[in-house]
């Protein structure tokens, strides 16, 4: 393998790995907004 392709790719590893992981972290997300839904605190009134 010449550096040249060596080169491509790591870049292609890298760049997939990093998209992978954003991707896996979008749908934790996702999924934690499902089963934790935002609510508004009440205001106490005194």
């Amino acid at each position: 393998m010449d550096n040249w392709t060596f080169g491509v790719t790591m870049i292609v590893v890298g760049m997939g790995g990093t998209l992978l992981t954003l991707l896996i972290l979008s749908l934790l997300m996702s999924v934690l907004k499902k089963v934790f839904p935002y609510k508004k605190e009440v205001e106490k009134a005194n």
